[in-house]
């Protein structure tokens, strides 16, 4: 019986991992946060192994701009990966063509690969090649990490 019960969590544990999402995507709150309608219900998605810049940072609304172009307004899958402290779904997002938003905004450098949820060794490549190149924020003599400035932040808020 305890053996059952192991399985059963296991799989269920699988099988909400690989729960999809197909909705119009209405909103993009930043370069890595999209909002999609899905059965009629907003559900807000945090893009998988991905941190733009944030608003207020450099390339912070360039990150917006170039996610918002991808996008908006168009219908996309999502594959849900977890959910984080903030409710929203974690998730990798497949644009119309098929090819990964998550993906080409590291491509164009508009995000970094979030290595602390992210092992992604295409990933990591598409990054090595976006900063070579000196694409998007790669431009910037010395980019500011997004999870090094949201820190900075908050020592100087006190928050």
């Amino acid at each position: 019986m305890r053996t059952l019960l192991i399985l059963i969590l296991a799989l269920s544990s699988v099988i909400a991992r690989a729960q999809t999402y197909t909705g119009k995507v209405t909103a993009v709150k930043d370069g890595d946060t999209i909002e999609m309608l899905v059965n009629g219900k907003p559900l807000r998605i945090r893009l998988f192994g991905v941190d733009s810049p944030e608003k207020g940072q450099p390339f912070g609304e360039k990150a917006r701009q170039y996610t918002s172009g991808l996008c908006f307004g168009k219908v996309v899958k999502a594959r849900k990966e977890s959910r984080d402290q903030y409710g929203r779904t974690v998730a990798e997002v497949y644009l119309p063509d098929g090819s990964s938003l998550n993906m080409q905004l590291v491509k164009a450098g508009f995000a970094w690969q979030y290595t602390q949820f992210s092992k992604s060794r295409d990933m990591a490549q598409a990054q090595t090649e976006a900063k070579a190149a000196r694409k998007g924020l790669w431009l910037d003599a010395h980019p500011v990490a997004p999870w090094v400035w949201r820190k900075q932040r908050r020592s100087m808020t006190g928050r």
